[in-house]
């Protein structure tokens, strides 16, 4: 009888490229973006590069649909029926229903060899849990072992975004567009983070380059723990990514990141040029 394998299983708001999904050996689940009448399978269908460029020529913005239970049932059923042990790991429930979906599913099939996580968090920091989920199971864990393990850090998880413009934010009625036309004439980059699930803006700059210094500030006073990894995000501006890597790079001591590009869910709401960095903070003395 062979070694019983744990099947690591998340969805596309990871962001991760499909190279990293190979070199994880995780599965990405895509959720479903939709534009007027038209559906695409996110990062199927749709690559970032279209999407972006539909995001910019649409005057209303894309809605997305979770994944559906039955797909998810279906899937964890192939697994488990091997008897393997699946982990699935989403985006936070506060985003999206996914991991609702994904929690149906469990109770429907309910084996003590299915574990889901809320990450509470999505995209470059979801990301984040699933290469640390990926090194503990390579590192001869149990999936519930990993499972525990993730959710003991989901409140450490920190993940900065400076936004290049205030568009879709204004679009999504998070700000006023007396804000946005002020903020877009002063060039003004707003800084935002996840707390609990649920986006926030917590500062922001005048000109990238400054949003960028004071993204790294706000990371040395909180400083990452250097045993787990970190990453970074970009949403088709590779160039704004090189020059914030630079920046961060000396200042954190950094050898070695992961990078992810932004895909539809959070690009509805960012939009093109977003740069930003995730981590892990370290345990607060006791």
């Amino acid at each position: 009888m062979g070694a019983i394998a744990i099947h690591i299983i998340t969805d596309s708001t990871c962001d991760i490229s499909r190279e990293d999904q190979k070199r994880l050996n995780i599965h990405v689940v895509p959720l479903t973006v939709h534009f007027g009448g038209a559906s695409y399978v996110d990062g199927v269908e749709l690559s970032n590069e279209q999407f972006y460029d539909m995001l910019e020529a649409s005057e209303t913005l894309p809605t997305t649909s979770q994944v559906p239970p039955e797909v998810f049932t279906d899937m964890f059923k192939e697994r488990l029926d091997t008897g393997d042990e699946v982990l699935g790991i989403f985006i936070s429930s506060e985003l999206s229903g996914t991991f609702n979906s994904a929690r149906i599913a469990q109770e429907t099939l309910a084996s003590d060899r299915l574990h889901i996580v809320d990450s509470r968090c999505a995209t470059l920091s979801l990301a984040l849990l699933l290469a640390e989920a990926a090194k503990y199971r390579d590192a001869g864990f149990s999936a519930a072992q990993v499972a525990e393990h993730v959710k003991a850090l989901t409140g450490r998880v920190r993940q900065f975004m400076v936004l290049n413009t205030l568009k879709y934010v204004r679009k999504g009625g998070r700000i006023s567009a007396a804000t946005a036309i002020v903020g877009e004439l002063l060039n003004m980059k707003p800084i935002i983070t996840l707390v609990d699930g649920v986006v926030q803006n917590i500062g922001k700059a005048r000109g990238m380059p400054a949003a960028v210094q004071t993204m790294l500030q706000k990371v040395l006073a909180d400083m990452p723990d250097m045993r787990f990894g970190t990453v970074f995000c970009h949403a088709c501006a590779p160039e704004l990514l090189e020059k914030t890597i630079a920046c961060m790079k000396e200042p954190l001591k950094l050898v070695d990141w992961l990078t992810c590009s932004i895909g539809s869910v959070i690009g509805t709401y960012s939009g093109r040029g977003v740069v930003g960095f995730a981590y892990i903070a370290e345990q607060p003395s006791s």
